[in-house]
């Protein structure tokens, strides 16, 4: 179950894709990424949409392996620490993917399906955020950062949760975010941080 929550992980849809349709590699434009956002950039918003979708399942899907290991039982503390386990592999794929010379994307969306896959109602909170600051401020880098980084100060403070290895998860989660979006931070002090066209394209 560990390797394939990786392998999962792992499976570059927006590389495939672009080679398969387009003929080309997302990774050699925009921004370089192998994720939902530089696709949407590169591809269109169709495939954008197709690879966000792809990517959120890989979350899914590698936390509910738990469901096929039938000795843990539902809601103990063994079956949500292997969720965590599993899909924090997917995500971890995502960002270095075995398939593709560990060049992924940043792993966002495989992130929000890994929480959708454990607590929904905490996942629709943290995307809730996002999309407020994507419609207020049309980045976003700047909406995936606050979502994560509130992910924790919900579990805590509003969902109450005090597993101690899930607050861990969720500082850590909060924390991965960040350091993948370094780069994003520093165009974002300078103010030359790419907006997003919500009708498609790029501003």
């Amino acid at each position: 179950m560990v390797l394939a929550s990786y392998l999962i992980g792992s499976m570059p849809s927006s590389v495939w894709i672009g080679k398969a349709y387009f003929g080309i590699d997302v990774r050699n434009f925009g921004s370089g990424n192998a994720g939902a956002t530089n696709t949407f950039r590169v591809l269109g918003t169709p495939t954008g949409l197709l690879v966000l979708f792809l990517d959120i399942v890989k979350g899914i899907t590698a936390t509910s392996l738990i469901h096929y290991i039938p000795s843990v039982s539902h809601g103990t503390d063994q079956f949500i620490n292997l969720q965590l386990l599993f899909g924090l592999l997917a995500v971890v794929g995502h960002i270095f993917p075995v398939y593709e010379n560990f060049k992924g994307g940043k792993g966002i969306a495989t992130l929000f399906g890994m929480l959708i896959g454990i607590h929904y109602v905490l996942a629709l909170a943290c995307a809730g955020l996002f999309i407020v600051v994507l419609l207020s401020t049309k980045y976003v880098s700047l909406s995936s950062i606050l979502a994560a980084v509130s992910f924790p100060i919900l579990t805590i403070f509003v969902f109450k949760r005090d597993e101690p290895l899930f607050i861990a998860f969720g500082i850590a989660a909060a924390l991965l975010v960040v350091l993948t979006h370094k780069k994003n931070i520093t165009r974002l002090i300078n103010g030359i941080e790419s907006k997003a066209n919500l009708f498609g394209g790029k501003q």
